[in-house]
């Protein structure tokens, strides 16, 4: 096996690695760690959660001779920091280990380290190796990089149609039962999708409708924070958005105090408000936002071209009349079909 596919496989599990702590990072990335000696994995680790100590920590606490690291490679998916922050920096770990090669699969986009690692190990004269599975770490580290070069949350756009186009059939009442078009495992897809991101947004009517719980409880895992919008506080106290069993935020233009696990957060309603929702969501360290409905809300987020993935949900059904579909124009990067409804994941044209 020569160099470069050793140094793919090894990133490939760095990458497997950084992807079991999914949903617990955020807004920090995910990141995992390999220390490799003659050929041998003598090292692993991944960042957990934020606040706790980084991949290149854990792997090199869990090598049982210290005295091989001084020629061995370590790879990381994401460039080692260089500042202090809640943990110290990983590139000054590395050079104190003496670790002679580090393998990087990309840059960290983080102003506060942005090449100032990579920058830190040569001058320290380790051999350094870079954008190994470039595209694969930008991948699962795409809110991470979503908000660090657009200075906003990764924005995944959801809904479920029928075959002739339509979210749902007309109502006018919450005791009109929605139409069913998901399936029971499309439905639990759905829960492990919120567990893993930061945040959940619907609409006044699909609140007022759908009295909504917003949470991952068919998955393990958290739960997103909780986002409605509802200009005149219409939705009633006893929802279960006012539940208080999760973080929870109402975009209104009235001025009411926040309560423990309910923050008011006040919009100029005169404004575009999609943009005033998103920028908020970056002031508050919110890396990704799903976005379920209604349709009015859903084409507002595509017209005003914030969204980066959009997940539709086809089924068989045919109802010929209700609430029509919102439209977008995307590229297909994945088709998968359970029972007989198909799921595409689309991106926006570029």
């Amino acid at each position: 096996m020569n160099k470069m596919n050793q140094d793919e496989l090894y990133m490939k599990r760095c990458l497997q690695l950084a992807q079991q702590a999914e949903g617990y990072t955020a807004p920090n990335p995910m990141v995992g760690a390999v220390i490799v000696c003659d050929n041998v994995v003598i090292g692993e680790g991944y960042h957990q959660g934020c606040g706790e100590p980084h991949a290149e920590v854990n792997a090199i606490c869990s090598v049982k001779d210290q005295n091989l690291l001084n020629k061995s490679t370590i790879y990381v998916n994401l460039e080692p920091c260089s500042h202090y922050g809640k943990t110290p920096p990983c590139a000054q770990l590395i050079i104190d280990k003496k670790i002679p090669r580090v393998v990087i699969g990309m840059g960290d986009p983080n102003p506060k380290v942005n090449g100032k690692g990579i920058q830190l190990l040569r001058d320290a004269g380790v051999d350094i190796i870079e954008n190994v599975l470039l595209r694969e770490c930008q991948l699962l580290n795409k809110r991470f990089l979503t908000m660090h070069t657009k200075k906003r949350p990764f924005i995944m756009l959801k809904w479920a149609e029928t075959q002739d186009g339509f979210i749902d059939i007309l109502r006018t009442t919450s005791e009109t039962s929605p139409l069913r078009i998901s399936n029971e495992v499309t439905k639990t897809l759905n829960h492990q999708i919120r567990s893993v991101e930061s945040a959940i947004l619907v609409g006044t009517n699909t609140a007022l409708l759908d009295n909504p719980h917003l949470t991952s409880r068919k998955w393990s895992g958290r739960n997103p924070v909780r986002m409605v919008i509802d200009k005149t506080l219409r939705i009633p106290l006893d929802y279960h958005l006012y539940d208080e069993s999760t973080s929870t935020v109402i975009f209104t233009d009235k001025t009411v105090e926040s309560k423990e696990n309910t923050t008011f957060v006040k919009l100029d309603f005169s404004h575009n408000i999609v943009s005033q929702i998103v920028d908020y969501l970056y002031q508050v360290n919110l890396s990704s936002l799903i976005v379920e409905g209604g349709t009015q809300l859903l084409q507002a987020f595509i017209d005003t071209h914030l969204w980066d993935e959009v997940h539709v949900e086809t089924s068989p059904i045919v109802i010929g009349t209700g609430v029509k579909a919102p439209k977008v124009t995307m590229k297909t990067v994945e088709t998968k079909w359970y029972d007989e409804n198909k799921m595409v994941i689309g991106v926006p044209v570029v």
